[in-house]
């Protein structure tokens, strides 16, 4: 008989480095699944973590093996932090994300580190983590994950759209004609392009951790020729499965912003116009549909502005803790199929050759 209830943390480093983000769940299954938040909180990565969490994509196998340790243990610190903090006493599993590293899916690998057995050991609690990597042996990009708690725990929404470091989505398709891959489900997602990557980047240049409320780019002007390239990038020309790192931007992005010359206020306002053209470009300009955004992003109201005058489509906030915590959320559920050895990566999302269930456990 499948178990109704489950306690779990949910652990989630994004690609922004805004730090850990820890949320203590429940997970009721009925007629469908329903899930709550009862404790979440973010633990802001010190100038050391972000220093060498920024440049590790830069460093070699064995190096990185060798930054996985501290990693493992200073994520397990966290953890046991929180854990005590909140006085949680019945956990089914603790389900982590780790910090993704490296993302080259069309050269067979993803690394994601703080993915170590030893971390179960020293929590002494049963560990799900490292989601991706099975995929991309399947053939998968790895990412997106999410989408099957977007269509389980969301399902009342047209699209799920998240604002982190890169923006990505979710979507029910209506036909099997708009997709590629052969298989039952009808569900895609896929990155659409960087956000708050190099939005986060421009503003620590300018003394800020990131542009609030989106008031740098209000601000500023837009570099139209600058604007026309970035929408002209190859990328958003290809069709999913699709997704990205932060190689691509280091490789690609930067570049491109860097020889334009344009002051840092210039790039911001500038690359905000950029995702929300490629937002619009993406969701369907019809009133009745409903697209609920999370994510870091959703706190710049500039872009959602920019966002709303470009669709029809109805914008849809949720509330505070869901906005900041829906990935932990997930990635928490994502643990919770897994170890009832139920579907957790949707094959039409990644481009894997099959459904599975993904992620690997560690046993105290």
């Amino acid at each position: 008989m499948r178990r109704k209830q489950f306690r779990v943390l949910g652990v989630m480093s994004g690609t922004s480095l805004d730090g850990i983000d820890l949320a203590y769940l429940a997970f009721t299954r009925e007629k469908g699944w329903e899930a709550s938040i009862l404790k979440a909180e973010t633990i802001p990565y010190s100038k050391k973590w972000v220093d060498a969490l920024k440049t590790s994509a830069e460093l070699s196998r064995p190096e990185i093996n060798a930054l996985d340790e501290p990693y493992t243990d200073y994520l397990a610190e966290v953890i046991q932090q929180f854990i005590q903090k909140n006085k949680i006493e019945k956990l089914d599993a603790v389900c982590s994300h780790g910090h993704t590293v490296l993302h080259q899916p069309e050269k067979g690998f993803t690394v994601q580190i703080g993915n170590l057995p030893k971390l179960a050991t020293i929590l002494q609690q049963k560990v799900v983590c490292d989601f991706r990597v099975q995929d991309v042996e399947l053939g998968g990009q790895g990412a997106p994950l999410v989408p099957i708690g977007d269509r389980l725990l969301f399902g009342d929404y047209d699209y799920c759209l998240n604002l982190g470091g890169f923006a990505n989505i979710s979507r029910e398709v209506e036909t099997e004609f708009e997709f590629e891959a052969e298989n039952e489900s009808n569900r895609i997602a896929y990155d659409i392009c960087p956000v708050n990557t190099v939005l986060n980047e421009y503003a620590s240049r300018l003394g800020f951790a990131f542009d609030r409320d989106g008031a740098i780019s209000r601000n500023a002007e837009v570099n139209q020729d600058l604007l026309k390239e970035l929408n002209s990038l190859s990328f958003y020309q290809q069709k999913p499965p699709k997704s990205l790192g932060i190689e691509w931007v280091n490789s690609v992005i930067f570049p491109i912003l860097e020889k334009s010359e344009s002051t840092s206020e210039e790039i911001i306002a500038t690359f905000t116009e950029h995702v929300a053209v490629q937002l619009s470009e993406n969701i369907q300009h019809y009133s009745s549909q409903k697209v609920l955004v999370t994510g870091g992003g959703a706190f710049n109201t500039y872009l959602i502005e920019l966002l709303q005058q470009k669709t029809k489509a109805q914008i849809i906030l949720p509330q505070k803790n869901l906005i900041e915590f829906k990935e932990a959320l997930i990635f928490g559920f994502l643990g919770v199929l897994r170890l009832e050895n139920e579907i957790n990566v949707l094959a039409s999302v990644t481009g894997a050759s099959k459904n599975h269930s993904s992620g690997k456990i560690f046993e105290v």
